[in-house]
């Protein structure tokens, strides 16, 4: 069996469904962005931010994590910033073995330096097609969807949903809503996730992270969630995960292959999970459910695809197998085109992961 070194989990390839585009910016950009924006940063130097971010996020608590956003989002309201970011975004997966990412952020969040949220939207699918393009030169094509966030917080997701709806013919794939979870469920937001559902629009739900089982039940059952981000409180439905006695809940999760977006750093820098050794993941996978492997927020976790892969085999006893099974998994939930799908798990997917099984 091939050793799964760090260059050798590099070269596999890899499918993330969870990854924000304002939590995964090079910190040298944010440094650079943030110069000419007059922003003032809570660290000098690409190094020392880098460090800020990954500390600051290690709070053990969601809403403390979320706030670190104040400084990427401050270089993110220009057309030269998004531009900047999204094309980096690509080159930065396509460099870390990346095949197919969907790229998710708010952009009524990003409106501060007079850009409408057309503009917005489209300088995003600019700057990720620029990156498309050159990564594809380099002989390192990847393909990359749009999901657009409404902010749960407030009263816009119908708008946003609409945005979303508008540009599906041009690189968006999907919706979310984002941020806090706890005090603002999903169903406050159900008007956007029923006009979502008229329109044959996917979309997904942060839910099970900073809140229980009932953020998951109402994100699926009165929302329609085709599938859920995080959803590590699920294991909340298996009071004993070594006999794999399922709940109502777990057991609808599982046997309907509801995808579930788990982000193993960033669950255990917000208290979601306590260790990448017991992390649920690793459960979940051996009990059949459709997990898949995400960074969530490259940036503020200090994290890669490849690390993530590289932590469950050295903590949690990972194997190739179970690395292509999760990869597997995401393009079968992945909200592009069936053949499009199939056609990366047959000739990417499986080609790439032969070498080491």
């Amino acid at each position: 069996m091939t050793r799964l070194d760090t260059d050798t989990l590099r070269r596999l390839p890899k499918a993330v469904l969870h990854d924000h585009l304002d939590g995964g910016l090079r910190p040298a950009t944010v440094v650079e962005l943030a110069r000419a924006a007059g922003h003032t940063l809570p660290a000098a130097g690409p190094d020392a931010l880098a460090a800020w971010f990954y500390e600051a996020a290690n709070s053990g608590d969601l809403v403390r994590y979320i706030a670190t956003f104040e400084h990427t989002l401050a270089v993110l309201q220009t057309r030269e910033g998004l531009l900047r970011a999204a094309e980096e975004y690509v080159l930065d997966l396509a460099a870390d073995g990346v095949v197919y990412a969907e790229v998710r952020y708010a952009p009524e969040l990003m409106l501060a330096g007079g850009l409408t949220p057309e503009e917005v939207v489209g300088t995003v699918q600019e700057g990720l097609a620029a990156g498309r393009a050159k990564a594809a030169a380099a002989g390192t094509p990847v393909r990359v969807g749009t999901l657009l966030c409404g902010m749960r917080m407030f009263d816009r997701t119908r708008a946003i949903a609409e945005l979303a709806v508008a540009h599906r013919d041009a690189g968006v794939v999907g919706f979310d809503i984002a941020g806090a979870e706890d005090g603002f469920p999903p169903a406050d937001h159900l008007a956007a996730f029923t006009y979502l559902r008229g329109e044959n629009m996917p979309f997904t739900i942060h839910a099970g992270e900073a809140h229980g089982l009932p953020s998951i039940h109402q994100a699926l059952q009165v929302c329609g969630a085709q599938r859920i981000g995080h959803g590590v409180r699920i294991t909340d439905d298996i009071p004993d995960l070594a006999a794999g006695k399922l709940g109502r809940l777990a057991a609808w999760v599982r046997d309907r292959r509801i995808a579930l977006e788990m982000c193993p750093t960033s669950n255990l820098q917000t208290g979601a999970a306590t260790s990448i050794a017991g992390h649920p993941i690793t459960a979940l996978k051996d009990l059949g459910f459709r997990v898949t492997l995400n960074t969530d927020n490259r940036l503020v976790s200090g994290t890669t695809m490849t690390r993530e892969m590289s932590l469950l085999v050295e903590e949690a006893g990972w194997t190739a197998e179970d690395l292509r099974t999760v990869t597997v998994n995401a393009l079968k939930s992945a909200f592009v085109p069936f053949d499009e799908r199939e056609a990366l798990i047959a000739d990417v997917v499986l080609p790439g992961y032969a070498p080491v099984l």
